[in-house]
């Protein structure tokens, strides 16, 4: 942890944000069509479709409540891809790491790089989910611009998460197993599309140890109007993991590349 704080105190790993920064700009138009126009097409389909059938969910409108919950999983999403197919292409084929390596970087300056690259992909696709969703007036209250350092976090959070699985791959296969059996069912069980008071206790408490989950309790009461609590709790538990997963896979990735 503190060679973590070192190497994000010396801002060295700005240059590897820079590097991908560049690199994405040229295909931008692909990476954007595909990272926000889905869940804004599951946005649209969903919200109108399905909300005429549902009516109010908690108080507000189906694709009020909808759309909080897309902001974070768009987040999740972006930055869970970017942290592992871009990611481990720059590790493991086209050997960019390795040459950064070659330079005054460090493995946790490219680390921390790969993190802020990939949350910085994902609060652009929030924002993009945001101005969309204010259009459909399930916008409502100052507020809502807490939403972006939320975001930004939430990230951080889900990169580090996907930096471990790229340190520990073989293959693209193996991401496979990580969207299944993680992310798909964090997807469905942490109050993205219905809440999650009407669920068994067992699965409450499973939901209550998940990122996502403590991520929409704070950007759905921000999106819609309503009072904030327990601040600290979810903003603690997706430190929690910004922390655990960085530490990781800094060690993961260092034992990697110089085994």
């Amino acid at each position: 942890m503190r060679t973590l704080l070192r190497a994000l105190l010396a801002r060295r790993w700005a240059a590897v944000w820079r590097r991908n920064a560049r690199v994405w700009r040229r295909l931008a138009g692909p990476a954007l069509l595909g990272n926000i126009g889905e869940p804004l097409l599951y946005l649209l389909a969903l919200g109108y479709g399905l909300g005429s059938f549902v009516g109010e969910v908690e108080g507000m409108d189906y694709i009020t409540f909808l759309a909080s919950g897309f902001v974070c999983a768009s987040v999740m999403n972006t930055a869970s891809f970017e942290g592992v197919y871009s990611a481990y292409t720059r590790m493991a084929v086209q050997e960019t790491w390795t040459a950064m390596l070659y330079t005054p970087l460090d493995v946790h300056d490219i680390l921390l790089g790969e993190a802020f690259w990939a949350a910085s992909k994902s609060l652009l696709s929030a924002v993009f989910i945001l101005v969309v969703a204010y259009f459909l007036d399930a916008v409502h209250g100052w507020q809502v611009v807490w939403v972006l350092p939320v975001a930004l976090l939430t990230g951080v959070a889900f990169a580090g998460m996907a930096l471990v699985m790229t340190a520990i791959s073989r293959s693209y296969d193996f991401f496979l197993y990580y969207f299944t059996l993680l992310l798909t069912p964090m997807l469905l069980f942490s109050g993205v599309f219905f809440p999650l008071d009407g669920m068994p206790e067992a699965v409450q408490q499973a939901a209550a140890l998940l990122p996502l989950t403590h991520a929409i309790e704070l950007v759905r009461p921000l999106m819609t109007g309503q009072p904030v609590t327990g601040i600290a709790l979810h903003l603690g538990v997706i430190l929690l993991y910004c922390m655990a997963g960085l530490t990781l896979a800094g060690h993961l990735i260092q034992r990697r590349l110089f085994r």
